[in-house]
């Protein structure tokens, strides 16, 4: 018999956001792992917010908020909220109930920098790593780094002269035209009026100079994990730069091995690495170039036969290039890092280890089960 095409609401409804939830749903680890770091960052939280006045959104939501943002690649807070208001596998993970409502998407601008302040988004990135910490599931010796590029949300139109007058423009007042054409721009000259710490920077020579930012990670070998990441303006400089504050951030005073790529293979990296304790484990880079006089020489790398004859050497040759995953995953998975939607340094740099955070969760489940189940073997 046809049932009837008839819609009737209940007077009375008893149910909870986690019966929506699938029993084995990828959310449910994750959000435990979440949650464990949430909890150590208690004494934090209390020391973010007065003793007076009215009662704000709890800042475990926001981050869950945010950590969902970035695990689904949600490509603005506005849209994040207005999920919150239907989607009850995400109500659940951030904690409200069925009877509350979501929180407008402003609630995120007026405490943006709260947290950056209290650098909430770098401390959330660390107490979930030491969990991974605690496991056992990282070497603490062996490593590989690399960086990224990151397109600013600002355009080239908005790249004008620091000193003089500002280029002609026609056009609309929204989107006007701007001839460029015969102009040489720089970071020496030029600033952006959208997002003036954002850099012109190109990897490539064939490629257009972009505004940008240069995310930077660093990764444990065994686990592939993100053990930390930074973002600085982009220039030539920035990678080895943020590779050697990251380094210096690992504990231990035992030998560490780092694997990078040919843009590495430079000599104040090899020897600031070598102070450190650290035993570079670097691409050589031994292009060929013509020299000024017509003769074709062949670049010297800085590393010799005493790093490259070893059988560890070759395993960080290997190793460094999965790296890459981390980028391909957060730009494929969390869009918000193809280009970012905000701007500033700061707030980049907090959607940056956010997506390297959202990076490391998805595949930490996997790895704690894994362990477990060879503890329990």
């Amino acid at each position: 018999m046809r049932g009837a095409d008839v819609t009737q609401e209940g007077l009375f409804i008893v149910r909870q956001t986690a019966d929506y939830v699938p029993a084995k749903h990828p959310l449910i680890p994750i959000r435990d792992i979440v949650n464990v770091a949430l909890r150590d960052m208690d004494v934090l939280f209390e020391s973010m917010y007065g003793e007076r006045g009215r009662y704000s959104v709890p800042p475990e939501w926001l981050l869950r908020g945010l950590v969902l943002q970035a695990l689904y690649g949600i490509r603005s807070e506005r849209l994040l909220c207005e999920q919150l208001g239907y989607n009850m596998l995400f109500r659940w993970f951030v904690g409200l109930g069925m009877e509350d409502a979501a929180w407008d998407h402003s609630t995120y601008t007026q405490n943006r920098d709260r947290l950056i302040e209290h650098d909430t988004i770098r401390g959330l990135f660390g107490r979930v790593m030491q969990q991974a910490a605690d496991a056992k599931l990282l070497s603490a010796e062996h490593f590989s780094v690399d960086g990224t590029l990151i397109r600013a949300w600002a355009s080239l139109k908005s790249f004008v002269p620091k000193d003089g007058p500002p280029p002609d423009k026609s056009g609309s007042k929204s989107n006007p035209e701007v001839d460029f054409k015969r102009q040489k721009r720089s970071n020496a000259t030029h600033a952006s009026t959208s997002d003036p710490e954002s850099q012109l920077y190109t990897k490539s020579k064939k490629a257009e100079a972009l505004p940008s930012y240069m995310g930077h990670v660093l990764m444990d070998n065994r686990s592939k994990l993100a053990v930390d990441a930074r973002l600085t303006q982009a220039n030539g400089t920035a990678e080895r730069a943020a590779a050697l504050e990251m380094l210096a951030t690992v504990p231990g005073a035992q030998r560490k091995t780092v694997g990078a790529d040919k843009a590495y293979d430079t000599e104040d990296f090899v020897h600031s690495c070598r102070e450190r304790n650290v035993t570079p484990h670097v691409a050589q880079n031994t292009y060929e170039y013509d020299t000024r006089t017509g003769k074709r020489v062949k670049r010297e790398s800085r590393i010799d036969e005493r790093t490259t004859r070893h059988d560890g050497y070759r395993i960080s040759q290997v190793t460094r290039k999965l790296i890459e995953t981390l980028f391909g995953d957060g730009k494929q998975h969390g869009t918000t890092i193809r280009q970012v939607k905000l701007r500033g340094l700061r707030k980049v740099s907090d959607v940056f280890t956010l997506s390297m955070l959202a990076v490391n969760l998805r595949r930490l489940p996997k790895l704690f089960a894994a362990q477990a189940m060879a503890g329990s073997g």
